[in-house]
């Protein structure tokens, strides 16, 4: 009875062994079973704890600082209620090979999905696809102009159009340094379209001791 009431109660849920949120698990089940009594209830919370599976999308553009593109898949990796849907461009892949010597394909292990950079066709090009929040790590300025002026000229940009039309989180991790004023009112322009502007910029003041440290300190802050 467990298995049968399962997809009909939580469609965007899934079974996890952490601990879950048992709050969120009665308001949804009572919500969608008003005509379960609470009996049938105690049973599925007694067996298992549901989890809301999160629906992110992962770019990877051609900016310099692959790794923390690479790093962020690997970190959401490891999170068993995310589901990662990755777009690389060309360019994305030719500076992950320089930059890492890691190919695409071995990007594409830590994704559950992944979408040519062409297919401009697919789900994540419709915004009644439902997805939580995209990353674009790292963002180039050519990628970033391109979001900025609504210019949908391949899917990562698309994408992340949807994203923001659809008033969803989006997150651009801007790698390049100087900025000059054309740069900066793009960013001033996406920020007031409801665009988070997350350029990696370390701190120190959590003593790092490898390079990894600095990484992982702009992908926690994403993670946040």
């Amino acid at each position: 009875m467990i298995l049968a009431i399962y997809p009909y109660a939580v469609p965007r849920c899934r079974f996890s062994g952490g601990a879950g949120s048992i709050s969120k698990t009665l308001f949804l089940f009572h919500n969608r079973n008003k005509n379960l009594g609470d009996e049938s209830l105690f049973w599925i919370i007694l067996v298992h704890t549901w989890t809301i599976l999160m629906k992110i999308v992962v770019g990877i553009s051609g900016a310099s600082g692959a790794i923390y593109g690479l790093r962020l898949l690997e970190r959401l990796f490891r999170l068993e209620n995310v589901e990662i849907h990755l777009i690389f461009t060309r360019s994305g892949e030719k500076t992950l090979f320089l930059e890492t010597g890691k190919l695409a394909a071995d990007a594409k292990t830590m994704s559950h999905f992944f979408y040519s950079v062409e297919d401009i066709g697919c789900r994540l090009a419709s915004g009644s696809y439902p997805i939580d929040a995209m990353v674009v790590a790292p963002c180039s300025i050519h990628t970033m102009s391109a979001i900025a002026s609504g210019i949908s000229s391949n899917l990562l940009v698309r994408a992340a159009d949807v994203t923001l039309k659809e008033r969803r989180k989006l997150i651009l991790m801007v790698r390049e340094s100087p900025f000059h004023l054309g740069d900066l009112r793009n960013m001033t322009a996406l920020s007031e379209m409801g665009a988070i502007i997350a350029p990696p910029i370390p701190g120190f003041y959590h003593q790092p001791q490898t390079i990894m440290d600095i990484v992982d300190h702009s992908v926690d802050r994403v993670l946040d």
